[in-house]
């Protein structure tokens, strides 16, 4: 079988995202979709889905035109997609998951849990994937909650799939994993396409490369014909720097102080037990770990959204462990969430008034009881073009930007003043290479200015690269500290639990 895309445009109010897009898969090969945040992949992506209806071009599988109007429609013509946000009930099981819109039923309409139960098993079983039917969605790993994604798609009897950013959550060991299952899947005669931030994985992976740049087809390629290094330059039209550029670091006054701090989840289970660390002026450093060892609930904690139930945070020596996140952020602490969309911006809310979240009560953004409109559009126009943030204006929605480009507003609005300190978790999660390259140059250039920064990552890549000590949590404490240069093996023992530590130089 062949899925074509042909010709594909699309127009959205004063933007064109897809532009004259053509795109081929056969049955048994992998093709990864390449291209900067808003150079149009999800959108075309999604008009093959059915949840976009094209402006201009056609679909066609096997030569036969096909329109879709819905998803229904795609998933009967045999198209399944794996989102990079995962559609899924955190407390139904995985057999309630997967059969969710398409459920079997007994005579008088109840679920047939056990059908449900047989149909995830052996679709676990034929293409070893290794899920529970009966575990609750919400308490399994994210690696295996991808797993669920793929199993609903199955199921459905996809010819092909769509994999959105795939690996952006996963650790290492979980990309394995994945690659594994893909290749499963094409030695079963799926089509794939593999949409990717990340040039190794792509090169890894594919049989055929497709670049896109805003809006076009700009190149197709073989893994074999070219470099991480090519890519980037065919993705951002420039030569990018792929290893970040920092002199030594020259580490100073302490700035952050954390003892003893313990911290509980949203189930009163302890997920920070007894941290302790300090972080001086002029240096970074790098906080790695699987997801879910408590990194997410440490940041929260040191930035005010929720409370410790021991220990103590001194910031510039003054103690701010109860202090509100507003309160915190006036004494120069500049905080990039985990999650953009749900921590960082407000959806709904314009590019503007997304710039001013945290400056619209401060002059001269705020005249008394009003807000001076023009001084917050002054300020956020000054940010766009400062920052190279891709958008139609500063009164569009912020929804309507790209994960990159919505990145790259939180960073410019957090390091757009003097800061003391510098809390940046996932900082670069599911962003292309340009954008990774910009917002670490504005990450080393805040530590050259003399503040303390912070960085919580899954990506051991972007640790390493970054950090000039680095700690590794496990089970909710630190496991491990060692400088920068450290390797990925020693690191990867911490990670993995062990006690051994290294000195930071």
């Amino acid at each position: 079988m062949e899925l074509e895309l042909r010709g594909i445009r699309k127009e959205f109010p004063g933007v064109v995202a897809n532009d004259d897009v053509s795109l081929r898969v056969r049955s048994g090969e992998t093709v990864a979709l390449l291209g900067e945040n808003g150079a149009g992949k999800t959108t075309l992506m999604n008009i093959l889905y059915g949840l976009y209806t094209a402006t201009a071009g056609t679909v066609l599988i096997d030569g036969e035109e096909v329109v879709f109007h819905s998803p229904s429609d795609a998933i009967k013509a045999g198209i399944g997609m794996v989102h990079q946000h995962f559609m899924l009930v955190p407390v139904f099981t995985v057999a309630e998951n997967a059969v969710l819109g398409d459920e079997p039923t007994e005579r008088l309409g109840w679920l047939d849990k056990r059908r449900a139960r047989k149909a995830v098993r052996d679709i676990s079983e034929r293409y070893g994937l290794n899920v529970d039917p009966d575990a609750i969605t919400e308490d399994l790993p994210v690696g295996i909650q991808q797993r669920v994604e793929i199993i609903k798609v199955l199921m459905r009897e996809a010819d092909f799939v769509v994999f959105d950013e795939p690996t952006s959550v996963l650790t290492p060991t979980e990309v394995d994993g994945f690659f594994e299952i893909v290749n499963t899947l094409k030695a079963g005669g799926k089509g794939i396409v593999f949409i990717s931030h990340k040039l190794g994985e792509a090169l890894e992976i594919a049989d055929r490369i497709v670049i896109m740049r805003r809006g076009r087809t700009v190149a197709e390629v073989l893994p074999s014909e070219v470099t991480e290094e090519q890519l980037a330059e065919l993705m951002v039209g420039r030569p990018v720097d792929l290893v970040v550029d920092k002199g030594r670091a020259q580490p100073k006054e302490t700035i952050l102080a954390v003892n003893s701090l313990s911290v509980l989840d949203d189930r009163n289970r302890r997920v920070v037990d007894g941290v302790s660390f300090e972080i001086r002026s002029g240096e970074i450093v790098g906080i790695a770990g699987v997801q879910g060892n408590g990194q997410t609930e440490l940041v929260e904690s040191l930035t005010g959204l929720r409370p410790s139930i021991t220990g103590t945070v001194f910031l510039n020596g003054e103690d701010i462990t109860t202090k509100s996140p507003r309160a915190i952020h006036k004494l120069a602490v500049a905080h990039v969430p985990e999650d953009r969309q749900r921590s960082g911006l407000v959806l709904p809310f314009t590019v503007t008034e997304n710039i001013v979240l945290d400056s619209y009560y401060e002059d001269p953004i705020s005249k008394g009881i009003q807000m001076d409109w023009s001084a917050a559009r002054e300020r956020a126009e000054r940010l766009v073009e400062e920052y190279d943030v891709r958008t139609p204006g500063t009164e569009v929605l912020v929804s309507t930007l790209s994960g990159g480009n919505q990145q790259k507003v939180i960073v410019a609005r957090e390091f757009d003043r003097d800061v003391r300190l510098v809390i940046a978790s996932q900082p670069t999660r599911g962003i292309d290479v340009g954008s990774i390259e910009y917002i670490h140059s504005r990450i080393v250039e805040e530590r050259d200015q003399g503040a303390a920064v912070l960085i919580v990552s899954s990506e051991l890549d972007e640790i390493r690269a970054l950090s000039d000590r680095i700690l590794v949590m496990y089970g909710g404490r630190i496991s491990g500290e060692f400088p920068g240069t450290a390797s990925p093996t020693e690191i990867g023992l911490a990670m993995l639990g062990s006690t051994s530590e290294a000195e930071a130089s």
